[in-house]
């Protein structure tokens, strides 16, 4: 990763998005979010199997309101489903659906992190709450090596996070893997790519990534060995999304 890389991963972090409460004496800010590796995975996906219609695979994810279920595009086969405890709340759940014949297949829960604040509709840099809505999952990267991901994975040293948490624990190996959330950014494109169709005002730099026992700026993270089983399962061919936000918003 060169150095220019590095630069716009930093300013990007900066303006909002997986930056973390404190900032590290590079001043670059310092957060991603949280934790280890370690859980079984989910199922395969039987692409033989015959289509749902999209009304009855959408039925089927749990907790989804019909706003939120009309966001679902009806080509989608995996759905990373993030579930806060509440408006205000840092911790949340993460479970990865896969869609078969017979609706959407739930794979283990896992324990996650979200940011400080809890969400917003309308996430703003710097306000310390994580984006609610339904995005697309398309690119990922990390300080490690591809772990075996099918999703375009960018391997550098910009995904280095120096410095502490909101908590004060450390943020070394939050960036390890990563996957881009599409919430003002350019689909298609490395993590690290500072473009913000929105404007920078709105934030990005969204991403799930290896928890580190703390709240968040924006980003929703679990533990190590999760996300490399997450990384492992996405596939771009079953186009999968993220829905993500407090279980009051999500069922509206």
């Amino acid at each position: 990763m060169n150095t220019r890389r590095t630069v716009l991963l930093a300013a990007s972090l900066l303006l909002t998005g997986c930056g973390g409460g404190a900032v590290a004496s590079s001043g670059r800010p310092s957060d991603a979010a949280t934790a280890e590796p370690g859980t079984p995975g989910v199922s395969p996906l039987q692409t033989s199997e015959p289509e749902m219609s999209a009304e009855a695979a959408r039925v089927q994810l749990p907790g989804l309101g019909p706003k939120t279920l009309a966001e679902v595009p009806s080509d989608a086969r995996q759905a990373v489903l993030v579930t806060g405890r509440g408006a205000n709340s840092p911790k949340s759940t993460v479970v990865l659906y896969e869609r078969t014949a017979t609706g959407w297949q739930a794979g283990t829960a896992w324990p996650a992190h979200n940011a400080l604040k809890g969400w917003s509709d309308h996430h703003m840099a710097g306000d310390l709450r994580s984006p609610i809505g339904v995005f697309g999952l398309t690119d990922a990267g990390g300080l490690l090596a591809d772990p075996g991901t099918k999703l375009p994975y960018d391997q550098g040293s910009g995904f280095n996070s120096p410095g502490t948490g909101f908590e004060g624990e450390p943020l070394a190996g939050s960036f390890d893997y990563v996957v881009a959330i599409n919430y003002n950014r350019r689909a298609g494109t490395s993590p690290l790519d500072w473009t913000r169709p929105l404007g920078a005002g709105r934030g990005g730099g969204i991403w799930i990534h290896v928890d580190h026992g703390g709240p968040t700026h924006g980003c929703v993270s679990i533990a190590k060995n999760h996300m490399k089983e997450l990384l492992r399962a996405l596939d771009p061919d079953l186009h999968p999304v993220v829905v993500m936000g407090d279980a009051a918003s999500l069922a509206r």
